[in-house]
């Protein structure tokens, strides 16, 4: 069956190393999600697999068979790319027929698996119509219905719904996990969509300079990112900068800038240590008042700015100590509730409050995603 295994790979273009020593294993019908800013080696990792470019070192395995030099039309994988590579000469449904084709069926039953293909990504109605008839985000559908009739086992995506209006891509990103289960396929997904791959997957690999930054089940990634740049990529999350200013048998107490305390749980750092402090946005709470209360980590502030989100109602606030934080909450909960330039508190609940070990280059650089 049609596991996936990288061992020790690195591929280089030029001065660029675009994956690092990496080392990956794929179960069978597993549907993993891959995040990554640009340039993070998502695209080359998906073309390693797929036999279009080499690797500079190291080993790929699919279903325990070293395929370094096999050919991509012999490793039963189908490759949907970002940029589409249709067949500008042919028909919508011939470019869908020619996997079906070329693997030996018979043209009527090519030609039905291809319809059905083309039904599910909307596309039927356009069947006798050329690609360059069709629009951007009709392309990217012809395309991925293409990759999803050739029959492969393993299935390499590209982004495959980025250039979709946003409800057809909802339903689609259902549909693709369906397909998946039901021809029990293997996924390879690469996507910038942090919703779309916390929906679908399996499992989140995020990577950042060729190197996997953090893997596991999304729910994982997502409440235990091992750093913070996976806390910053994947989903939204406020920071702060600060030292231990004491510890105790039951945590510590962390000074920000020009004051502020803050209470954890943890209790593995050191006085002085200087660490950065993390909290998702949904998890951080607005509380209205103006007078001083009695409660750690209840830190004064003013409403900046209101933004509608649909579900979500986001509120950044400017603590008086200069930081700024985040808020996000459901819109029926949201609503109305807080006005621009009014005072409020913030509470950051110890439990909810991450601490990591301080960048050596700085917060900031640690954030960057490009």
């Amino acid at each position: 069956m049609p596991s996936i295994r990288l061992v020790n790979v690195t591929k280089r273009f030029g001065n660029i190393t675009a994956i690092k020593n990496l080392n990956l294993t794929i179960n069978d019908r597993e549907y993993v999600c891959v995040l990554g800013p640009s340039g993070s080696g998502k695209t080359t990792l998906l073309k390693l697999i797929a036999g279009i470019i080499k690797p500079d070192e190291g080993k790929i395995y699919i279903d325990n068979k070293l395929v370094n030099n096999v050919p991509p039309q012999e490793r039963n994988v189908a490759y949907v790319p970002q940029y589409y590579a249709l067949f500008p000469h042919l028909t919508v449904i011939d470019n869908v027929a020619f996997g079906p084709l070329s693997r030996g069926l018979c043209k009527e039953e090519a030609y039905r698996v291809s319809m059905q293909m083309l039904e599910m990504t909307r596309l039927a109605w356009r069947s006798e119509s050329l690609p360059y008839e069709l629009s951007g985000g009709m392309q990217q559908r012809l395309a991925l219905a293409r990759g999803l009739a050739c029959g492969a086992k393993i299935l390499l995506l590209d982004e495959p719904l980025g250039a979709l209006d946003a409800r057809l891509r909802v339903e689609l990103r259902f549909k693709l996990r369906e397909i998946a289960e039901e021809n029990d396929l293997t996924v390879i997904h690469v996507t910038h969509d942090q919703e779309e791959a916390i929906i679908v997957a399996d499992r989140l690999i995020v990577l950042r300079g060729g190197e996997i930054q953090q893997e596991g089940p999304p729910s994982q990634v997502y409440n235990e990112p091992k750093n913070i740049f996976v806390a910053h990529f994947v989903g939204g999350a406020n920071f702060f900068e600060g030292f231990i200013a004491e510890t105790d048998p039951y945590g510590s107490w962390v000074q920000l800038r020009n004051g502020f305390i803050l209470r954890v749980n943890e209790t593995k750092w050191k006085v002085g240590e200087r660490i950065v402090l993390m909290i998702r946005e949904e998890r951080t709470e607005i509380i209205k008042g103006t007078k001083i209360r009695e409660e750690i980590n209840l830190l004064p502030g003013t409403i900046r700015e209101v933004s509608f989100l649909g579900d979500f109602i986001s509120y950044e606030i400017l603590l008086d100590n200069g930081d700024s934080v985040n808020s996000k909450m459901p819109t029926l909960l949201g609503i109305g509730r807080f006005r621009v330039d009014e005072r409020v508190y913030v509470r950051l609940r110890t439990e909810h409050l991450r601490v990591y070990p301080y960048p050596p280059q700085g917060l900031y650089q640690e954030l960057e995603v490009i």
